[in-house]
């Protein structure tokens, strides 16, 4: 049987997805960050790439454990780490969905083009209805979905607070979320399925950039 990243050690796991993200040109220099739950399930904690770590060179211990509660680490691999600057972002998403296994962040030039379309002031992207959004467990015929937008802000826990406010009103009926000239964020109840969720994200992206 094949190996999937659910297999591996979940650090080793979150590098090797990084590797294949930054060969994509998803993950340019530093951008970009991942995670995963400690333990799987609605654990307490997450691991989370460090900040300022080149994504196509992780290994390891270019992460820390972060805690679900208030962001405090937990542990640290290596002395003078720092989690992402994102983490909060991350933190919403698994206080949010407690189902959440592993949350992925990518940059992409065919988002932002997508993305920079939009009437300024629009907090949705209408999705076409492609075959591949079935893997967004999605199986109704012809399907009228729309990916929830938000601004881009340097204050990023601004944009975690925004995330938690809409979503607790309302869930998005996707697991993913697109940052206005940023990048895309997915989740999944494991770490292959959010894997999985962000190549067809993309590919819808690229859809949308090309159309």
């Amino acid at each position: 049987m094949a190996t999937t990243f659910d297999d591996m050690e979940p650090r080793a796991a979150l590098a090797a997805v990084a590797r294949e993200f930054y060969r994509r040109g998803w993950m340019p220099g530093t951008a970009g960050n991942l995670s995963v739950r400690a333990g799987g399930g609605p654990a307490p904690a997450f691991w989370i790439t460090a900040s300022g770590v080149p994504k196509g060179q992780l290994d390891d211990d270019d992460f820390l454990l972060v805690n679900v509660a208030d962001d405090a680490v937990i542990e640290r691999l290596r002395a003078g780490q720092k989690p992402s600057a994102e983490t909060s972002i991350h933190r919403a998403v698994y206080r949010l969905f407690p189902d959440a296994g592993a949350c992925l962040h990518v940059h992409s030039v065919d988002t932002c083009i997508a993305v920079g379309r939009l009437p300024a002031k629009a907090q949705q992207m209408h999705l076409p209805p492609l075959e591949v959004i079935k893997a967004m467990d999605i199986w109704v015929e012809n399907p009228q979905l729309d990916m929830p937008v938000f601004d881009n802000w340097l204050d990023v826990p601004k944009i975690a607070g925004e995330i938690e406010q809409r979503f607790a009103a309302q869930p998005p009926r996707v697991s993913a979320l697109v940052i206005r000239d940023h990048g895309i964020t997915v989740w999944g109840a494991t770490l292959q399925q959010a894997f999985n969720r962000v190549e067809v994200v993309e590919f819808i992206m690229s859809y949308m950039a090309r159309t």
